[in-house]
C-alpha cells in the first residue's frame, strides 16, 4: 500500500484514538502486521471499534473494519 497519512487521514477523518507513534521503536502485531502506530476509530456509542488503521513508520500496513465479533475485515483504500 502506498497511501499516505494525509491521504488516509483525508479519507478516513481524525482518528478518535491514537496508539504509539510514528517514531515509537516498539512494535507490535496484530492481524498479522507489525505496526508501531495504531488509529483507533470508535463507534457513535464512543466504546466499540469499528476500524482500526495500522502504520510502521510512514508506511500503511493495513487499514481493517472491525466485524461485531472484533474479527478484522481489511478495508480497500482509493489510492487516487
Amino acid at each position: 500500500m502506498s497511501l499516505d497519512r494525509g491521504r488516509v487521514w483525508k479519507l478516513l477523518g481524525a482518528p478518535t484514538d491514537q496508539i504509539g507513534s510514528v517514531n515509537d521503536p516498539r512494535t507490535h502485531e496484530e492481524f498479522g502486521r507489525a505496526w508501531n502506530e495504531k488509529w483507533v476509530y470508535r463507534g457513535e456509542d464512543g466504546e466499540s471499534v469499528e476500524r482500526v488503521v495500522l502504520w510502521n513508520r510512514y508506511d500503511l500496513v493495513g487499514a481493517f473494519a472491525l466485524k461485531p465479533d472484533g474479527s478484522p475485515e481489511p478495508i480497500a483504500l482509493p489510492e487516487a
